[in-house]
């Protein structure tokens, strides 16, 4: 018997299955700043970009996704999903539509009460000025947030000329920690510093 996977709700502009890697710049930068103690799950990894870059600087990485882009174990909702798979949960989650990053983070988060884990999420940069965020935020403050300039995330991986859409498009890390309570660090990460990989 087959399964069903079924697609997202999305907007017509939006990639098929909400899949924009992750250029790993991004997540050395991150790798940069903030270091975890044990196993990462990636529960969005697409096609390995956040993974490969996680696995490279030592961690053990757990790498699931609803559709199979050629890396991972397929077919978990992470949504879905009772239980967590490792300790820290680290993602570029899917944006779409109808609120479909917050019920990442969220899903993240109660995951990681569980572990005593870290959350880091990389969101649009809007998001933060979203008014129907202020809640979510001012009561489940990130611990830090880190600025990322010139990231573009194409649409299946797939470099072309940038749309208007996609060049707008601004992104930072936030990081939620175990016990944190206030206002969360801020600081800025430059791109074009992680275009190679980090010296460990």
């Amino acid at each position: 018997m087959s399964t069903i996977i079924h697609q997202p709700r999305t907007s017509a502009r939006r990639a098929p299955f909400e899949f924009y890697p992750t250029p790993p710049e991004a997540t050395r930068a991150l790798l940069s700043v903030e270091s975890f103690d044990d196993d990462i799950w990636e529960p969005a990894c697409g096609n390995g970009a956040i993974s490969r870059e996680l696995a490279a600087a030592g961690y053990p990485v757990v790498s699931t996704d609803l559709v199979d882009h050629g890396y991972g174990t397929s077919g978990h909702d992470f949504l879905k999903s009772p239980r967590p798979l490792a300790k820290h949960i680290v993602t570029n989650p899917p944006y779409g539509t109808h609120g479909l990053g917050d019920a990442f983070v969220r899903r993240a988060l109660i995951h990681c009460q569980r572990t005593g884990g870290s959350v880091a999420m990389l969101l649009n940069l809007r998001s933060l000025c979203n008014p129907m965020h202020h809640q979510k935020f001012t009561k489940t403050p990130p611990a830090a947030i880190y600025l990322l300039d010139r990231l573009v995330c194409w649409p299946g991986g797939k470099p072309g000329r940038p749309t208007d859409r996609i060049a707008q498009q601004q992104y930072y890390w936030a990081v939620w920690k175990p016990g944190h309570v206030g206002c969360p660090k801020l600081w800025w990460l430059s791109m074009a510093l992680f275009k190679t990989p980090l010296v460990s």
